[in-house]
C-alpha cells in the first residue's frame, strides 16, 4: 500500500475522483439544507404547485408550475448549485490533467462544466419572482440546448484528440 499516486492505474484514481465528487456532492446538498431555511418545505410547495399547463403557442399541455414566479427560493438554491458544481468540476478537471486521466474522461469533465456553469447562467437568467410559464418553457428549451452544447463540447475534444493521435 506505499504505491505512490502515479502508479495508481487510471481505473483507481477515477474511483478515487468518483468517490470524492460523490462525496462532494453530499456535502453540498446537505449544506443547502443547512443554509437554507425551511428548504424542504420550499421544494415541498414548489412540487405540490406542479399541474399540466398549456404550452404557449403549442397547444399542449406540459407539467409546470401554476406559480412559477412563487419559487425564488428553491430557483436560488438551483442556481448557486450548479455554480459550485461547476466550479468544483474546474478542480476535478485541473487533478485530471495533473493525473493523466485518458482523454474520455476529461471531455466528459469540460462537458460537464459547460453544462453545469450553464444551467447556473440559465437559472439566473430566467428562474425568479418575476418568471412567467412563458419563461418557465423557455427556460427548459435552453436546457436542452445546453444539453446539446455541451455534448458537442465532448464531442471535439474526444475528435482533436484521436486526431492528434492519428498525426
Amino acid at each position: 500500500m506505499n504505491e505512490s499516486f502515479k502508479d495508481v492505474s487510471h481505473a483507481r484514481r477515477d474511483g478515487i475522483f468518483s468517490a470524492v465528487s460523490a462525496g462532494f456532492f453530499f456535502v453540498l446538498v446537505g449544506l443547502f439544507f443547512v443554509i437554507t431555511p425551511n428548504l424542504l418545505d420550499e421544494i415541498g410547495v414548489f412540487f405540490r404547485d406542479f399541474d399540466l399547463v398549456r404550452v404557449p403557442n403549442l397547444g399542449i399541455s406540459l407539467p409546470a408550475p401554476v406559480s412559477p414566479w412563487a419559487h425564488s427560493v428553491v430557483y436560488s438554491v438551483a442556481e448557486r448549485f450548479s455554480f459550485v458544481w461547476g466550479i468544483f468540476q474546474i478542480v476535478i478537471l485541473v487533478l485530471r490533467f495533473a493525473a493523466r486521466s485518458p482523454v474520455g474522461k476529461i471531455a466528459e469533465t469540460m462537458s460537464n462544466i459547460a453544462f453545469w456553469l450553464g444551467a447556473s447562467v440559465l437559472i439566473s437568467a430566467l428562474l425568479n419572482e418575476t418568471t412567467t410559464r412563458v419563461m418557465w418553457f423557455e427556460f427548459w428549451a435552453a436546457i436542452i440546448v445546453l444539453l446539446g452544447l455541451s455534448l458537442i463540447v465532448r464531442a471535439v475534444i474526444l475528435a482533436a484528440a484521436s486526431t492528434r493521435r492519428a498525426t
